[in-house]
C-alpha cells in the first residue's frame, strides 16, 4: 500500500494522507484500493480495502464517510454524525473522528491552523470549487474556533492536472462570472479550455492572508498506475484524502 503524505508543516499530533490504487483487493476497472461503495465495485472487495487501510493505520478514530453531492454542506462531525451523511466536507476539533472525503480526479483540500486546533477535510470538484466550498468551509471553521486566517494551513491534494482537465466555455464562464482574474486558470486548446484546479482554488484562497497554502504535484489523469480517474476511465474507484488529531 503506498500512501501519500502532505508536504506541509502541520503540528506532530496531526495525521493526514491520501490513498492510491496500490495494495487492494479490487478486480477489474476497480483494480487495487478502491474504497467508494457506490461505484458497483463489489462490496466484500471494498470492505476488504477498508479493512486493509485501517490495518495500515491502527491510530486512526473512527472514519466518517460522507454521501458527497458537489455540493458546499459542510459537516461538523460529532456523536450523532452518522456515515453516509450528505456534505463535500467536514472537520472537527477533537479526536474522535477521522475527516474523510473521497475523489477521481476531484480535488482533496485538508485545513488545519499552526496549532492543530482543528482539521478539515474538503471535496472539491469544479462545481464545488465554483460555488465557493473552499473559502465558505474555511469561514465557517474560522469564524467559530476564532482563528485567524494567518494561523491556517492548507494543502491542495492530488487531482487532475492542468495538461489534462478540458472543459467546456460554459464551465470557464461561470468561474470567471464570480471573478474575471480566473481568466489566468485557464489555457484555450482546439477550442476548448485547459483549467487549473490549484490555480482556481489558490485564487478563492486569495483574502485568506498569511494562509500556508502547499500544493501535491501529482496528476492523478496521467497515471493510471498509481491513480484512480474519472475523466480518464469513466467506469473507476475512488481514492481517499483523510485528516484526524491524536
Amino acid at each position: 500500500m503506498r500512501l501519500i503524505k502532505p508536504n506541509w508543516s502541520a503540528p506532530k499530533h496531526v495525521h493526514a494522507f491520501s490513498t492510491t490504487r496500490l495494495g487492494g483487493v479490487s478486480e477489474g476497472e476497480f483494480n487495487g484500493l478502491n474504497l467508494a461503495t457506490h461505484v458497483s465495485d463489489k462490496s466484500e472487495h471494498v470492505l476488504k480495502n477498508r479493512f486493509l487501510l485501517s490495518q495500515e493505520c491502527p491510530t486512526a478514530p473512527p472514519l466518517i464517510w460522507l454521501n458527497q453531492t458537489h455540493s458546499c454542506d459542510l459537516v461538523k462531525l460529532s456523536n450523532i454524525t452518522v456515515t453516509g451523511i450528505d456534505g463535500d466536507a467536514s472537520w472537527i476539533n477533537s479526536n474522535q473522528y477521522t475527516c474523510v472525503v473521497m475523489t477521481a480526479d476531484c480535488l482533496p483540500v485538508l485545513v488545519t491552523d499552526q496549532k492543530g486546533s482543528f482539521v478539515a477535510a474538503i471535496h472539491a470538484g469544479w462545481r464545488g470549487l465554483c460555488d465557493g466550498i473552499i473559502e465558505k468551509s474555511i469561514v465557517s471553521i474560522c469564524s467559530q474556533l476564532t482563528i485567524g486566517h494567518e494561523q491556517l494551513l492548507i494543502w491542495l491534494g492530488p487531482c487532475i492536472g492542468p495538461n489534462a482537465f478540458e472543459v467546456g466555455d460554459d464551465v470557464r464562464d461561470e468561474f470567471m462570472a464570480h471573478d474575471p482574474l480566473a481568466s489566468v486558470a485557464f489555457i484555450a486548446n482546439k477550442g476548448k479550455w485547459l483549467a487549473n484546479l490549484h490555480q482556481l482554488a489558490i485564487l478563492r484562497l486569495a483574502n485568506f492572508k498569511g494562509a500556508n497554502i502547499t500544493e501535491s504535484e501529482l496528476c492523478t489523469f496521467s497515471d493510471p498506475d498509481l491513480f484512480y480517474s474519472y475523466r480518464r476511465d469513466g467506469k473507476t474507484g475512488r481514492l481517499a484524502t483523510f485528516i484526524w488529531l491524536d
